[in-house]
């Protein structure tokens, strides 16, 4: 089975504002994308799932022509609060880089 990062160009994510975050998934050519888009991997349930979230905050956004995908989700606490671990939102694409995609 192959991993996200095999197909991807570039996994990043930042903040999207103080209380949300953006992951960019975007690709080097249009196999990849359309292997990646067509298996559902990144699907709002799946996401959700993976960062304890509310399907329903989940957005998907896909840009055919850039080969990108971009996935928006509520922070799980407020960028810059006391209990942050990542302020500027950097390390959340870390639990879809190794998703399976057949």
């Amino acid at each position: 089975m192959t991993e996200l990062h095999q197909l991807a160009r570039l996994i990043r994510s930042k903040n999207a504002g103080p209380f949300e975050l953006t992951i960019d998934v975007m690709f080097a050519d249009e196999a990849s994308y359309r292997r990646v888009v067509d298996a559902g991997v990144l699907g709002a349930e799946r996401i959700a799932a993976l960062y304890r979230v509310d399907p329903a905050d989940v957005r998907l956004f896909r840009a055919d022509v850039a080969l990108a995908i971009k996935v928006s989700l509520p922070r799980p606490t407020p960028s810059g609060s006391p209990t942050d671990t990542d302020i500027f939102g950097g390390q959340f694409h870390s639990p879809i880089v190794c998703l399976e995609v057949p």
